[in-house]
């Protein structure tokens, strides 16, 4: 009643497993054109069977302002209760996301207090074997060598200029130089702790690199003070 039907959308031979659909692409794209305003479903299943797809096109459906019906469970979102309903369901949804954001840092974070990398991009030096950072040995007779040579210019330029043909960048360089990984430390949120992989510069070189580097940033400071 009062409905124009705009288009039939099928899928036959896929799986509502998952949204990588061609005729679900096509009513999406539909949809984000502003051509559709209800869509009617013969029962949710037939959307996807994935909850977690289904509270993510409830979702989109909810912003571009278009209603869904599944007809033989009376799920019908152009009413109060309806819409009541799909709050609901939403609601949950984003509690259910939020607690498994929330489990995923605390695993994280127990992760880094055991020593454990918790993977990213593996820095210079290092390769990952089984989850683990594992010495580079032909990386880390670089890493040495860039740290010596830092030692003895204390200038991150002139460090560049020798290790240039070994396509590190400048800023990787200085990153090189600040990372606490490479005498066995973890950083996870903001806070270290002792890593279960060796460690490829001494404490003692990494502390005289960062003396050389807060000498210069403090001898910078006064100079534009100055000036």
């Amino acid at each position: 009643e009062n409905m124009e039907i705009f288009k039939i959308y099928s899928d036959p031979g896929f799986t509502g497993a998952n949204i990588n659909r061609p005729a679900l692409s096509e009513m999406l794209n539909d949809i984000s054109q502003d051509k559709i305003n209800l869509v009617i479903s013969y029962k949710i299943d037939r959307l996807t069977r994935s909850p977690k797809d289904f509270y993510q096109l409830i979702e989109l459906f909810e912003k571009q302002g278009v209603d869904f019906i599944s007809v033989t469970e009376r799920f019908d979102t152009s009413t109060p209760s309806g819409r009541l309903l799909r709050n609901i369901m939403l609601t949950f949804a984003q509690f259910e996301r939020e607690l498994t954001s929330e489990r995923t840092r605390d695993k994280m974070l127990q992760r880094a207090q055991k020593g454990m990398w918790n993977g990213g991009m593996i820095p210079f030096g290092y390769k990952a074997e089984n989850k683990k950072l594992v010495i580079n040995e032909e990386e880390a007779n670089v890493l040495k060598d860039i740290y010596e040579s830092y030692i003895t210019h204390r200038s991150i330029t002139k460090t560049y200029n020798d290790f240039k043909a070994n396509s590190l960048s400048k800023s990787r360089i200085y990153s090189i130089l600040r990372n606490p990984v490479y005498i066995g430390k973890i950083k996870y949120a903001g806070k270290f702790s002792q890593g279960n992989h060796e460690p490829i510069i001494s404490p003692d070189i990494f502390a005289l690199v960062q003396g050389i580097h807060k000498k210069k940033v403090r001898k910078l400071r006064l100079y534009k003070y100055y000036t």
